[in-house]
């Protein structure tokens, strides 16, 4: 055999081993469980918070869970609450609202005891162009990604550290990592949001307090509808909602939130979800400046901006085209159903 076949099938065959290394490490729990735990989930009425807190309910943890919408909230409670033994709250809050998450765990911590796990999970996503953003949306991203979890993780890090446990989840993105074309305000904010949860987690540890930082690449949770999108709307929702329907770009929500308490049990400092997202995170790690190039060239490929009211916000579900609603889409569309985000 060649030298060169032989180093290749060696280089093969430890990336494979270090995959299925990765792969047994991510499915192994650890010893914190969530049974007859308080856990506040943030954007837990739709989505990645309410498939993530149906696990913790199944696991016998006592669940809140807040969002904006009371509708969306009160059909997410009563599903929660029947498949569970303990009790589980929903309240209204606006996130962006210093003195509402105050309140919120203040009334949660009131009514179920002390939170002793926080996942800060509520967000919002903007696609478009560059051209077509304004300083508002990055506003948004940054009042829903950066101070809504600063003001909850300060909230509840007294009664933390008096205990010397807890465990705080930040959802941030691999847009966090990697800047994505026509995502902007959403990679920015969730930029800040990783060196935010970086940060807590270096000085929290002496207090027994474990911040992990998860950066999710795209999963299936039905969640694109909701997405806002400006400038060419219809193709814009076409390419983010198709891309976030493809098994070979996607995740699986359930698996994903699997991994996500699993590293939370372990303590994990940070857990980056999905193939594609390891990948690309690990190019820009080696090649900045190479991943940046090849971004600039993906971005070639994306809808143009547009002049005639290209600056308007639309929801993705007003965008629809038959391709948003093709057989391309198919695994989305069942995850709209199950995970409570066909609400308007």
């Amino acid at each position: 055999m060649k030298a060169d076949t032989r180093n290749s099938l060696l280089v093969a065959a430890a990336g494979a081993a270090g995959l299925l290394a990765a792969t047994f490490y991510a499915n192994r729990r650890g010893n914190f469980e969530l049974a007859g735990r308080t856990v506040l989930i943030t954007g837990g009425s739709r989505g990645l918070g309410l498939i993530l807190a149906r696990q913790a309910v199944a696991e016998g943890a006592r669940v809140a869970i807040c969002a904006r919408d009371a509708e969306e909230l009160e059909a997410a409670r009563r599903e929660l609450e029947a498949a569970g033994s303990e009790p589980v709250r929903a309240f209204v809050c606006d996130l962006t609202q210093p003195d509402e998450v105050r309140q919120l765990v203040a009334d949660v911590e009131q009514q179920l005891g002390p939170i002793e796990v926080l996942v800060n999970n509520a967000g919002i996503i903007t696609a478009g162009p560059l051209d077509n953003m304004d300083v508002r949306e990055f506003a948004d991203s940054m009042d829903t990604h950066f101070w809504a979890p600063l003001h909850a993780m300060q909230a509840v890090l007294p009664s933390m550290r008096d205990r010397g446990e807890g465990r705080i989840l930040n959802i941030a993105s691999v847009g966090g990592k990697v800047a994505v074309p026509h995502l902007a305000p959403y990679c920015a904010s969730k930029f800040a949001l990783v060196g935010l949860s970086e940060s807590f987690r270096a000085e929290l540890l002496q207090y027994g307090v474990r911040v992990t930082t998860v950066c999710p690449g795209l999963l299936r949770t039905g969640s694109a509808r909701h997405a806002i999108v400006k400038g060419r709307h219809r193709k814009e929702y076409a390419w983010f909602t198709v891309a976030d329907s493809l098994p070979a770009l996607s995740m699986n929500a359930d698996n994903a939130a699997r991994r996500i308490w699993n590293a939370c049990r372990r303590g994990d400092a940070e857990i980056i979800l999905s193939l594609p997202a390891k990948l690309l995170s690990g190019l820009h790690g080696l090649l900045p400046g190479t991943t940046a190039n090849l971004l600039a060239w993906v971005n070639q490929a994306l809808p143009a901006p547009e002049t005639n009211r290209g600056d308007a916000r639309r929801f993705g579900y007003e965008s629809e085209s038959p391709i948003t609603r093709s057989w391309l889409t198919t695994l989305n569309q069942k995850a709209e159903k199950k995970n409570n985000e066909e609400f308007e």
